[in-house]
């Protein structure tokens, strides 16, 4: 699977912003998708997660209620849309695809393949 982010870019505090992430080479309805996202000097943290179908969602904490993500299966695509932005929300923000079980769906090593990254940059 290839995942290919976009999206990302300069936005001021409160504001909002949509990622997307297209994929293609395989079964896109097959996967789970993730985002996760990395600041400078940071590890790769978990922002959400989507299954296979769209059914169940899993947000981080510190993005509930602003941040939800979507996906599209007929286009292999999978949105983040970020709302409210924090300046903490900096980050180069990166799509992941594989089959985590419930217990790994938060975790970097719940995926297999990951697209390129995309940054955001969020002004205060």
């Amino acid at each position: 699977v290839q995942l290919q982010a976009s999206g990302g870019g300069l936005v001021q505090a409160g504001g909002s912003l949509r990622l997307s992430c297209a994929a293609s080479g395989d079964t896109f309805s097959a996967y789970g998708l993730g985002w996760f996202r990395q600041a400078p000097g940071k590890e790769r943290e978990f922002v959400v997660a989507v299954r296979p179908t769209g059914g169940r969602t899993y947000y981080a904490d510190s993005v509930k209620g602003r941040f939800a993500v979507s996906r599209d299966n007929a286009k292999n695509t999978v949105y983040l849309q970020m709302n409210s932005l924090k300046s903490e929300a900096t980050a180069v923000y990166y799509c992941a695809a594989g089959r985590p079980i419930l217990s790994t769906v938060d975790l970097i090593r719940g995926y297999t393949y990951w697209g390129q990254g995309t940054q955001v940059t969020v002004s205060s």
